[in-house]
């Protein structure tokens, strides 16, 4: 529409200019249009005025002599050729009447200008409101363009965020389901602890029965010798002098150093061996070789083998029947058919025969089941109770006795041996061990080989390890496996931890650690061990399998008997001199010198002070020598089952 107007503008303004430059040129003759038709037409009607203001036909004449000939010549063929108007001028528009007609045309046109101008303007400013109100409309759009593209990124980092929290909300179920699973074991294994420390307060219960029963067989066996006296003797006799009667009708001792005094709450009925030694304090100053049947009886009864007992009574006279016994006759005359009890047996009986006090002694089977949970090797509980293994037996374990035991995993007899050596350093404390965190950010190595399998899952929670903690129950991992063990290093933990190889500053963080709980002296050792031509890494899963013998060692197995073997877990006695490994020359750890153990703490004794090179002198002599002979020798590897034979 507004091109339309535009263009109108223009063809007017066009003909308007038409009109003025012809009426312009009407009158001037020198313009470049005035030979235009009209103005030829004009010229003539000029011409003919002319030659009638001249009056004289000589002017005329001399007006025509100056013409020129080819204009003349021009004028004369160009009136003959053509046909002349002969109309009178009043039948016709005369050129003046034109003029004015052509003039009124003009300012109507100018009118029509001005009007067609006026509506340009009109029109243009409808244009520029329309213009400006595109560019509000695009403004409008670019900023609903921006606004859009907002809302889309709003929207984008909202679903980044639902799926942020999607993923923690599945973490933190996954972590709820294991805190659930980890109560439920740590609730499982505190109902089995408890159930264990009722089973015991049931034994020691039934123990204090049985001493009660016994002592008043012995009461009344007293007062019956006493009345059998007063009839045999009626004139009297020292002992009936001695014999009271209470206000309860009972008879009471007074006491004498003859008789010896009854006393209640001297050592526990679960103390094992020591009771065979005390019994009651009367027991003291009786030789076992002269305890009767009644008291051997019930000294088996309080180490465990009760069940021997009944075949123990028609058979044993005295105590000297079991001192003179050999392992023949146990196994025919008790059927003892268990070689750990039968070691048991043997070993309580050497303890009486020999004047040597072995603190191990002391610790009973019951103990040693909590023993176990504190190397972390709870499943062979039920094994090692049922074969009644006491302190005195880890003192003389055998590999034998643990395969008989089902402990087959090398890890786990490895556990065991370094368990049993720090028994051994710590003289058989029945409290060496370290189960709670005395100070959590500072410990020294010879505080962390007493470690128990807890305080190691303590300290891996305190290095923010505490989902793979739960890993370590029932891995046998514990402080002497960590700092005695050379092979144990930061990888073994990691996958005893089930850390996957591909979390790589996961297992670096663990391995940082590592190495600053056993000290750089200790790293040094387990370094140069890991680097020696024939060192092989410890396996997880590597197995324990009786060594198969050739036919030259029949004669040596019909000659000993499995129980016989003194291829102890732990050897008691030191090998003379340190003994290469490896390709390595096997020396204490630097870090630990200086350091003591805890030890026995005995009233009438000061505390021992042990430093590195008594610590960890036999075990470096003894155990590092039983580690190559268990790598070489008693634990052979494999290669297609990964086992290994003994």
């Amino acid at each position: 529409m507004f091109l339309d107007a535009r263009e109108m503008i223009q063809v007017t303004h066009e003909h308007f200019g038409n009109i003025k430059d012809f009426s312009n040129s009407m009158y001037d003759l020198g313009s470049p249009v005035s030979a235009g038709p009209l103005q030829v037409v004009q010229l003539a009607e000029d011409l003919r005025l002319a030659l009638e203001l001249q009056p004289n036909q000589e002017d005329r004449d001399s007006l025509r002599a100056q013409l020129p000939t080819e204009t003349a010549q021009a004028l004369m063929d160009w009136l003959q050729t053509g046909t002349v108007n002969l109309c009178s001028p009043s039948n016709n528009e005369t050129y003046q009447e034109r003029l004015l007609r052509l003039e009124g045309d003009k300012e109507s046109l100018v009118l029509q200008v001005s009007v067609l101008t006026d509506q340009v303007e009109a029109q243009g400013e409808k244009i520029r409101d329309l213009e400006s109100s595109l560019e509000e409309h695009r403004q409008k759009l670019s900023s609903t363009e921006e606004m859009l593209q907002q809302e889309l990124m709003s929207r984008t980092s909202l679903e980044t965020q639902k799926l942020d929290l999607m993923d923690e909300v599945s973490y933190l179920k996954l972590k709820l389901v294991s805190m659930e699973e980890t109560h439920t074991n740590d609730l499982q294994q505190e109902v089995k602890h408890l159930k264990s420390k009722v089973e015991e307060l049931e034994g020691e219960k039934s123990q204090y029965e049985r001493k009660l029963r016994a002592t008043k067989v012995q009461l009344i066996t007293h007062s019956s010798l006493h009345i059998f006296d007063e009839y045999t003797n009626p004139w009297g006799s020292p002992l009936s002098d001695r014999i009271r009667r209470s206000q309860s009708g009972s008879p009471v001792q007074v006491h004498d150093s003859d008789l010896g005094e009854f006393k209640r709450g001297g050592f526990r009925a679960t103390a094992g061996p020591r009771l065979a030694r005390s019994g009651n304090t009367r027991d003291l100053k009786v030789p076992f070789s002269k305890w009767n049947t009644e008291q051997v009886c019930d000294w088996l009864e309080d180490i465990g083998l009760g069940q021997y007992g009944i075949l123990a009574r028609p058979w044993v006279t005295s105590g000297q029947t079991l001192l003179s016994a050999n392992t023949q006759d146990l196994e025919k005359e008790l059927a003892i058919k268990n070689p750990l009890h039968r070691k048991k047996l043997q070993l309580a009986i050497k303890t009486f025969s020999s004047k040597l006090r072995e603190k191990s002694a002391e610790l009973d089977h019951i103990w040693v089941t909590r023993w176990l949970d504190d190397i972390g090797l709870p499943q062979y509980k039920d094994q090692f109770n049922e074969g009644r293994v006491d302190g005195q037996m880890l003192q003389y374990l055998t590999v034998n006795d643990l395969l008989f035991l089902k402990v087959t995993s090398q890890l786990h007899h490895l556990s065991i041996k370094c368990a049993i050596h720090v028994l051994h350093v710590n003289k058989f404390n029945a409290n060496c061990l370290k189960r709670r965190p005395s100070n959590e950010n500072q410990f020294t190595p010879s505080e962390v080989v007493q470690w128990s399998n807890h305080r190691v899952m303590e300290w891996l929670r305190s290095v923010d390890l505490a989902e793979y903690a739960p890993n370590l129950r029932g891995s046998g991992v514990h402080g002497g496996l960590i700092m005695l063990e050379p092979r144990f290093n930061s990888d073994t933990l990691a996958m005893l931890l089930n850390i996957p190889p591909q979390k790589t500053l996961l297992r670096r963080h663990l391995t940082t650690n590592f190495h600053s709980l056993v000290g750089g002296q200790a790293q040094q050792e387990k370094r140069e061990y890991t680097e020696a031509p024939s060192y092989s890494p410890l396996s997880i899963t590597a197995k324990v399998k009786p060594k198969k013998l050739g036919f030259s060692n029949l004669t040596h197995l019909r000659r000993r008997r499995p129980d016989d073997s003194t291829d102890y877990v732990c050897p008691i006695e030191s090998s003379s001199g340190q003994s290469a490994l490896n390709g390595v020359q096997v020396r204490p750890y630097a870090g630990f010198r200086g350091l003591s153990p805890i030890l026995d703490r005995e009233p009438d004794r000061p505390r021992d002070q042990v430093g590195l090179d008594d610590i960890f002198k036999s075990f470096y002599t003894r155990s590092f020598s039983t580690s190559s002979s268990l790598t070489n020798r008693t634990y052979s590897h494999t290669n297609t089952d990964n086992n290994t034979y003994y």
